[in-house]
């Protein structure tokens, strides 16, 4: 396996949400594989005002049989931790319920889909006309915004004060 990880030059204080998406693709630029017998996942991160890749792993030997290998899904799955969805041109059951346990929704779209345009297409309805998936993957987003607040709150400590009225 070769795993690439693109260090991103954006500063880590930009305000925009952004979602990992992972697309099942050999040449890097369509979604051209099986989930399970992927040669290749290439990922990028999206956001409302662009998106830029970030990762592109590559299998090989066992790694891209078709049958008789959960093990396989299991490692697919672990590499696409933090992703909210992945295009694929097929998946089969037992992946799509490990995708979803791992909270990574299952993108099934025509062999050779160009990858740029999926992300533009997304890109698009991110703020007005979200698919359920992805509206799910922003509020996800917003959540641990919301806990972190909580927490820096409850470190302050409470100070209790009499009241004369």
């Amino acid at each position: 396996m070769r795993h690439l990880k693109l260090v991103s030059s954006q500063s880590s204080a930009e305000p925009e949400s952004s979602l990992k998406i992972a697309f099942a693709s050999s040449d890097r630029k369509t979604v051209n594989q099986h989930f399970g017998a992927a040669q290749a996942f290439v990922i990028y991160e999206l956001g409302a005002k662009g998106f830029h890749l970030v990762e592109v792993v590559e299998f090989s030997g066992d790694a891209t049989l078709q049958d008789g290998q959960e093990d396989k899904l299991t490692a697919k799955i672990r590499l696409l931790d933090g992703c909210a969805a992945v295009y694929c041109n097929a998946v089969g059951a037992s992946a799509i319920r490990q995708l979803l346990a791992a909270n990574i929704q299952p993108l099934k779209v025509d062999s050779h889909e160009d990858i740029e345009a999926l992300l533009k297409d997304l890109q698009s309805v991110w703020e007005d006309q979200p698919p359920v998936w992805l509206e799910r993957s922003l509020r996800q987003l917003e959540r641990p915004a919301a806990e972190e607040r909580f927490a820096a709150m409850a470190s302050e400590g409470w100070q209790e004060e009499e009241w004369q009225s």
